[in-house]
């Protein structure tokens, strides 16, 4: 596959494709900055321009990690495909959270974004880890997790609200971890970071009334 083609939908997530913006001819990696946005809205963006007038051409990768091999990802992608990763001491990593490379493990699925090296390398300027973007009703609500159905044949999802980091938009509001007012037959967006030893997704943020 190229590295301007959508990613597949995997475990009945629909994990739309990322923003990729941007990468620089030669070996300096530029600051993410330059490149795009660091969060986890910055994987469904619609494409901005660059912030670098030297940057010209962007890549990205989405797969497995089959294999990590000190500071490289070894990923599989959803065509077939393969990809080398290359992590550097500039690499952004979400998941779930901004977090660190030490928390990327063989299973999970990745978007990168970054920079086509001569060596056939990606140097990532930023990785999303496992990241999900579910449109999706809301069929139960317990202490610890909502119950969704997602996509045309309801496919059932366990979201995990995770403490000191799940919050909620109302009607355009701002983010709050209060998530007292989710009903049950609500439309909700999910956004969070999938768990592939039990397909559950761990709840970044949850919006209704959009």
């Amino acid at each position: 596959m190229s590295h301007n083609q959508q990613p597949a939908r995997r475990g009945g997530l629909d994990r739309r494709r990322f923003l990729t913006t941007a990468a620089l001819g030669g070996a300096t990696i530029v600051g993410a900055s330059a490149l795009g946005g660091l969060d986890a809205d910055a994987a469904f963006a619609e494409p901005m321009p660059s912030l670098d007038p030297a940057i010209s051409q962007s890549a990205f990768a989405e797969g497995r990690i089959t294999a990590i091999k000190g500071s490289v990802l070894e990923v599989a992608g959803s065509y077939g495909d393969h990809h080398l990763i290359q992590m550097t001491n500039a690499t952004s990593v979400w998941k779930l959270r901004p977090t660190t490379a030490a928390e990327i493990g063989v299973g999970d699925g990745l978007y990168a974004r970054g920079v086509d090296m001569p060596d056939g390398t990606i140097a990532a300027d930023a990785v999303w880890v496992n990241i999900v973007n579910l449109y999706c009703t809301v069929r139960g609500i317990a202490k610890d997790r909502l119950h969704l159905a997602h996509g045309d044949h309801n496919h059932a999802v366990v979201g995990r609200i995770v403490p000191e980091t799940t919050t909620a938009s109302y009607l355009g509001g701002a983010l709050t971890p209060d998530l007292s007012r989710l009903r049950i037959g609500q439309s909700a967006q999910v956004l969070g970071a999938w768990r592939p030893e039990d397909d559950t997704v761990d709840i970044a943020r949850v919006t209704v009334g959009h």
